[in-house]
């Protein structure tokens, strides 16, 4: 009757251990650290940047904890703060010989100090929020406005383009408000160009305007065409932010979308607001240049000399590359850049859809450059940066470039990227900011803790008293329920916050409940005649309907929270909607299991330790 077959005994067995292998990272606490990381769009953090910082270490004599390759960054851990910055002035040196321009950012940060043979488990400690670690927060709004206006101006551009390689005379283009105007001669001219339009420019929504006498077309953009520019324009803007944070140093940034048009972005262990502010407000353009390759400029390069009229840079190879100080085309000039494949070879390509002014510019040079380089440069901070260098096969008109030869998928996709967001699509405002010392955020960890250490202890010790040895074993399935939830969310690699700790102490107190509901179940069936094995087996069935009730209510307000909160709300929902799930398993699955291995193998149960009975008509 209250036997557990082998089966579920392994599973609560593998629960433990899975619980107490992903809780144990959280206390080991931090280790000063020193993480190496991209300074330039062009470049990427290889495996091989793994050896190149050991041997600095180890040529400078100058030991560490471990190193590792994280797929973006390298990290070296150290023992105390002096050996931090002794290596990262080594590795700073031996990575960046011009220290004006440095290619790599060395930055010092905070690593968990847990053993290696956990973190090969991908054991790894929860993350902290800006309340428990200290950092900067901002809340930028996305001017969504300006960018259907840049949208706009470009396609008013297109139509000019357009009108003029069909022969299509108008009497003038003009932007108002969220439309294009296009005033016409005559009723025949708008109709041609309706449905020249409507072939070209999908986007765009055409409605016929004006009299007879003064015909004109009015253009907009269609809703959904709408939506989807803001869309990018919003996606744009993070991307362009998560490779501008990279230079901070910061560990586990937060950039996230919040509603329609604003971005939260949270720095945990940046204390200095006005370089965040520099990164985050920073500008980037691209530009298009021609190639230096003629003799006696490629003999001057090769000389260690720059002709007159070019510029030297560094291709993505090493190697160098001249370029004309001219530029040709910005990025203000490019719509779209996309990675697939060649039509033909079906190699790895890029794809550039180009504004009106642009096809035109860029069909012009194509033709009197074939078989010549064209540099697509990089620029931020008055420093540029090759991103791709191809040769000039054929005349390219119609805005549609690709770029393609000796590429990969990844780096195609890379390359499509650094195109899109070299720049922000929309301008940002901070309208808000705060900013959160770590003294307040070791102080918020240390109240946490303590509120939940003592309110554990509180209920653990009225169980005991109360329900005797069941209360002992509900307090021992509440012990397993933390357990649980901790691991969890360091499994799944969770940032916790001052609400999250408030969850964990509301969780704590919502769990015990469930146990409650058992023991009364079985005094109750005690009380009613019935004997302890049946007792036992009664209390959990019959509490069992109850408690999933009160559970998935609890669980749908914490639904409703994630999805509808934002910031400490939803670290608050996390928190409790996997609380309300480790609950169930520990109250009904986890202490039934030791109540039955405790008292199922008895054949005859004369006693059981559930505190006092009390039945009607008894005195005390």
């Amino acid at each position: 009757m209250n036997r557990y077959p082998i089966w579920k005994y392994v599973i609560i067995a593998i629960t433990l251990v899975l619980g107490i292998l992903y809780t144990l990272p959280n206390f080991f606490g931090e280790a000063p650290a020193v993480q190496v990381s991209s300074g330039k769009a062009t470049l990427k953090v290889e495996p091989a940047m793994l050896g190149r910082v050991e041997k600095a270490l180890a040529d400078a004599q100058v030991p560490n904890n471990g190193l590792f390759f994280d797929g973006n960054s390298v990290k070296a851990r150290f023992r105390d703060t002096d050996t931090q910055l002794r290596a990262k002035d080594v590795i700073d040196k031996a990575l960046n010989p011009d220290a004006a321009d440095p290619s790599w950012i060395v930055a010092l940060n905070l690593l968990s100090d847990s053993p290696q043979w956990l973190t090969k488990l991908h054991a790894l400690p929860m993350y902290l929020g800006l309340d428990l670690r200290g950092g900067v927060h901002f809340l930028l709004q996305v001017d969504m406005k300006q960018a259907v206006t840049k949208r706009l101006d470009g396609a008013a551009s297109d139509l000019r383009t357009l009108m003029r390689d069909r022969n299509l005379r108008h009497a003038g283009i003009t932007r108002a408000g969220d439309s294009i105007e296009i005033r016409f001669r005559d009723e025949e001219t708008r109709e041609r160009a309706r449905l020249v339009m409507a072939d070209s420019l999908p986007d765009l929504a055409v409605a016929e305007a004006g009299s007879s006498s003064d015909p004109a077309l009015v253009a907009t953009f269609r809703p959904q065409a709408a939506q989807t520019l803001q869309q990018n324009a919003l996606r744009q803007n993070i991307t362009t932010l998560h490779n501008r944070i990279n230079e901070l140093g910061v560990a586990e940034p937060v950039i996230q979308q919040q509603g329609l048009d604003r971005i939260v972005v949270q720095l945990p262990g940046v204390q200095d607001t006005a370089k965040a502010k520099d990164i985050l407000g920073r500008t980037a353009t691209l530009e298009v240049r021609l190639a230096c390759e003629s003799p006696d400029e490629l003999a001057a390069l090769a000389a260690g000399s720059v002709p007159f009229n070019c510029e030297r840079y560094t291709e993505r190879g090493g190697a160098p590359l001249l370029v004309r100080k001219q530029v040709i085309l910005t990025g203000e000039n490019l719509n779209d850049a996309q990675a697939g494949f060649d039509s033909q070879t079906q190699e790895p390509a890029v794809h550039l859809n180009l504004d009106a002014k642009g096809a035109r510019i860029f069909r012009d040079v194509t033709r009197e450059n074939v078989g010549k380089r064209m540099a697509i440069l990089l620029v931020e901070r008055g420093k540029g940066e090759v991103v791709t260098a191809p040769v000039i096969r054929t005349e390219i008109g119609g805005g549609r470039v690709q770029i393609s030869g000796r590429m990969t998928t990844q780096e195609a996709n890379d390359t499509a990227l650094l195109l899109r967001a070299g720049s922000l699509a929309a301008p940002m405002d901070i309208i808000e900011e705060r900013t959160i010392g770590p003294s307040l955020g070791a102080d918020n960890i240390s109240k946490g803790f303590h509120s939940t250490l003592w309110g554990f202890v509180a209920i653990a010790v009225f169980m005991c008293l109360y329900y005797m040895l069941f209360g002992f074993i509900s307090a021992l399935a509440l012990s397993f329920n933390l357990l649980l939830l901790i691991g969890l969310l360091s499994l799944l690699q969770a940032t916790l916050t001052l609400p999250g700790i408030a969850a964990i102490a509301l969780t704590l107190g919502m769990a015990i409940d469930a146990n409650v509901l058992i023991n009364e179940r079985v005094r109750e069936e005690l009380r009613n005649g019935a004997s302890p094995q049946a007792a036992i087996s009664a209390g959990y069935e019959r509490a069992w309907t109850t408690i999933l009730d009160s559970n998935v209510t609890s669980l749908i307000a914490g639904v409703a929270l994630l999805v509808f909160g934002s910031g400490p709300v939803r670290g608050f929902a996390v928190v409790h909607c996997l609380g309300m799930l480790t609950s169930m398993f520990s109250a009904v699955f986890f202490s039934r299991g030791v109540v039955n291995l405790i008292y199922g193998r008895r054949k005859k149960l004369a006693r059981r330790s559930i505190g006092q009975i009390w039945k009607p008509g008894t005195s005390a």
